[in-house]
């Protein structure tokens, strides 16, 4: 698909649809034009990026002493994933969720929790609900061990919220 914009004829890469005076109106632009028009602002910054940039502001380090400091897959340290911003295989997401979870939350906006549809391999709902709730009830206790009360009132909220997702009858919906 080419630009809309008269003589530019780029390939389009930007397509914005508005509503105007109750018409759908369509445009696709390249992205010159689209700068241009004000519409893009800025390019978007990759997540290995993003996630560097939040560990580094942070200065966020495993606990001394931490069992997570290397990763069991493929070596990984967590200074390394600090320098980099990648992690080395899927092992590390596990080797270093308690490190990550608190980057991938902020990168979110602090909503870290799928709402999509769920492969079915990925386990049933009573599963993973389940899961959830085991993971929230962990951090409740560690974070009023670390006497951090404002996030232990938020996950008690949020504890709160997926146990209201169980029926009376204790199973899940479908």
């Amino acid at each position: 698909m080419h630009c809309d914009t008269e003589g530019c004829g780029a390939e389009a890469t930007v397509h914005e649809t508005l509503i105007r005076n109750g018409k759908k109106v369509e445009r696709h632009l390249c992205e010159k034009c689209a700068r241009k028009q004000g519409i893009v602002y800025q390019t978007p910054v990759p997540i290995n990026e993003l996630l560097s940039k939040i560990v580094m502001s942070q200065g966020l380090a495993p606990e001394p002493g931490a069992k997570s400091g290397v990763c069991p897959g493929c070596g990984m340290t967590w200074a390394h994933f600090r320098q980099k911003g990648l992690l080395g295989c899927g092992e590390c997401y596990k080797t270093f969720e308690k490190e990550l979870m608190p980057l991938i939350e902020r990168a979110h906006e602090g909503g870290a929790t799928h709402t999509g549809k769920s492969p079915r391999r990925a386990g049933s709902r009573s599963e993973i609900l389940h899961g959830r709730l085991a993971s929230l009830r962990r951090q409740l206790q560690e974070a009023v061990a670390a006497e951090q009360y404002e996030r232990a009132a938020a996950l008690r909220d949020q504890l709160r919220e997926v146990s209201g997702m169980f029926p009376s009858s204790g199973e899940v919906e479908p």
